[in-house]
């Protein structure tokens, strides 16, 4: 069984859907982040396993749920709980580090519409990806939150960015350790009625990830 990590921080309103369109073999680990509006409740009717962090941040979110993954399978995934990924799309990432041609899968969005992914965090995205290009080599074009890797070796890497940063953390962490790193294509919907993007929906929320960003770049 193959966990899954969702970093949720009031996502009650997109995880039936989320959670109905888990492939078979995939099981659901909802990482909480402090919600409001009953995702917890949600997430367990529906069946995922629940998790509380109390620790606020992505970084957070993501690290408590890939300790708590089942290290048996090897395999671990993690994408957003606010419906902007179609979980049907995750033996895509899992299945070539699985078979041991990839160390890292990460899903480069392609938005369904224009309000899918606002201009002001597309571009603010592809700078990054452009300066890790530039300064990693790895192909990558999109720090995206979407992505299937092995538990221990992530564990391995020894990530410290509780926050926005952890993506890009992941990525440089990734080239120094020499990982074959891949991108698969993957839809990227506009997020479920009733869900606010902590990041996307707001310059402000972009502008923080940036900072996030930035500040593990000047590492």
């Amino acid at each position: 069984m193959t966990d899954v990590v969702l970093p949720c921080l009031n996502e009650a309103a997109a995880l039936p859907w989320l959670l109905d369109r888990m492939p078979p073999g995939y099981r659901a680990i909802l990482a909480d982040n402090g919600s409001t509006d009953g995702s917890p409740d949600v997430a367990r009717r529906l069946g995922a396993r629940v998790i509380d962090v109390p620790d606020r941040g992505y970084g957070a979110a993501v690290h408590a749920g890939v300790l708590a993954a089942d290290p048996a399978d090897g395999v671990v995934c993690v994408l957003d709980a606010d419906g902007s990924f179609d979980p049907a799309d995750l033996p895509r990432l899992a299945d070539p580090v699985r078979a041991g041609d990839a160390d890292l899968v990460c899903g480069r969005r392609r938005p369904a519409s224009v309000a899918a992914w606002p201009v002001h965090a597309r571009l603010g995205n592809a700078v990054l990806a452009r300066r890790i290009r530039r300064d990693t080599g790895l192909p990558v074009h999109d720090i995206a939150p979407i992505r299937a890797l092995r538990r221990d070796a992530l564990l391995g890497l020894e990530l410290r960015d509780r926050r926005f940063g952890y993506p890009l953390e992941l990525l440089l962490g990734a080239a120094r350790a020499e990982w074959r790193v891949r991108e698969v294509d993957v839809v990227y919907h506009p997020r479920a009625a009733g869900t606010r993007s902590k990041v996307t929906g707001t310059v402000r929320g972009t502008l923080r990830a940036v900072r996030d960003m930035r500040a593990v770049l000047a590492r």
